[in-house]
């Protein structure tokens, strides 16, 4: 037990021995961690866009919502439904009813330009049109400013995602679409979901308006609770009468966001990976001037009876102590610059674009700080191993 304490007392008089000369190095030491907070902000910021847009899909929708959809479309975009089918859906069993009847609503939507307020430039948005029933089924959705559209007019409700990025959306403004003009009577929010960045009017007019006949794209049903789910699946997909599919709509948006959020994820660590390299690099250069100031102290220890463990430990504890530093720079500096930070993006599944807040997660700084300890382990190894192979002889006559 004695020579145990002997020996962890060792290693902790090197180590703190090693830390207690970094203010010696100030420029040199700053410098590798700056470098290391870069990579770190880099990461945690890139990160931060794939887990906002995840969250604004992801968290859309209930899983007491069903979506119904044409069978075999892997998107409302690709989706057809005739008046008949609708009809049919909406009997379905499980689905919540009022003293109006079913609360479903059938739905289409087209995409329009509207330019963005930072560039000017036009992005698609989705004009959605939809049933009565739409808000009561989106259960988080409230008008804030102005009012509700007022069915059978050219009358729009916009979210306050898509007011905030657009030009034009103003309560009050006046736009032209599909050879018509139209009203924006009021802003609607829905707690950050994907319906932010929508403008909503009533489906009786969009479909004359768009040429889309008396077709829909999708039905959003209300259930009596979760469970009632696989019973309404059941009964309508075994229906011959209709070739549809049914989905919980939280399943549904969480899908959509999969693709685009494994693409920005692996971006973000082929170039945060690329910048680490640098940055290792960086931590080399300044353990190997740290060593180099201290080689006749490190070999004066060898030679009065410290093995190399002690050596080795202390320098990597010093290249990973600096790292981490910059590491807790850099999440501190992605999480003040970015999170909350308002920006759109193009969804793939219907080609319009979506509004979101990046989103920097504690799990994302700790992914941050992994990497930034990863790098000085990495940044510390070859000067640590040199400090041990070097001779003790030929380390005395330095200097």
């Amino acid at each position: 037990m004695q020579e145990l304490a002997n020996a962890l007392s060792r290693y902790a008089l090197v180590t703190w021995t090693s830390v207690s000369t970094i203010p010696q190095r100030l420029g040199s030491s700053l410098a590798a961690a700056f470098g290391v907070a870069g990579v770190v902000t880099v990461l945690v910021a890139v990160l931060s866009i794939a887990e906002g847009f995840q969250a604004a899909l992801a968290g859309t929708g209930s899983n007491k919502t069903a979506i119904v959809m044409r069978g075999g479309s892997d998107t409302e975009m690709s989706s057809i439904l005739s008046m008949d089918d609708t009809k049919i859906i909406v009997d379905g069993p499980g689905v919540r009813r009022d003293v109006n009847g079913p609360i479903a609503s059938a739905e289409l939507f087209v995409v329009v330009d509207i330019p963005k307020k930072s560039t000017g430039t036009p992005a698609n948005v989705t004009l959605r049109g939809v049933q009565p029933a739409a808000i009561s089924i989106r259960r988080d959705m409230r008008i804030v400013a102005g009012r509700g559209f007022e069915p059978g007019k050219n009358e729009i409700i916009v979210g306050v995602g898509a007011a905030r990025q657009f030009a034009g959306l103003a309560v009050g403004s006046r736009l032209n679409w599909g050879g018509a003009e139209w009203a924006v009577v009021g802003h609607f929010d829905s707690g950050g979901s994907v319906w932010e960045s929508e403008a909503w009017c009533d489906a009786s007019i969009l479909q004359p308006l768009f040429l889309r006949g008396s077709t829909f794209q999708s039905v959003y049903l209300s259930l009596e609770s979760a469970d009632a789910f696989d019973e309404l699946k059941d009964s309508l997909t075994s229906d011959p009468r209709v070739d549809v599919m049914v989905l919980r709509e939280s399943d549904y948006f969480a899908e959509q966001s999969e693709i685009l959020h494994l693409l920005i994820t692996g971006l973000g660590f082929l170039v945060a990976g690329l910048m680490a390299v640098g940055a290792v690099f960086g931590a080399v250069n300044t353990m190997y001037s740290a060593v180099a100031a201290r080689t006749r102290e490190i070999a004066t220890l060898r030679a009065i009876g410290f093995g190399g463990g002690p050596v080795l430990v202390a320098i990597l504890f010093e290249s990973s102590l600096l790292a981490l530093a910059g590491g807790v720079v850099g999440g501190i500096g992605a999480w003040a610059g970015f999170n909350g930070y308002q920006a759109t993006t193009l969804n793939w599944a219907s080609f319009s674009q979506v509004t979101f807040a990046f989103r920097v997660t504690p799990g994302l700084v700790l992914a941050g700080l992994a990497l930034a300890l990863v790098v000085g382990l990495l940044g510390g190894l070859w000067p640590a191993i040199r400090a041990v192979r070097l001779p003790v002889a030929t380390a005395l006559r330095e200097l």
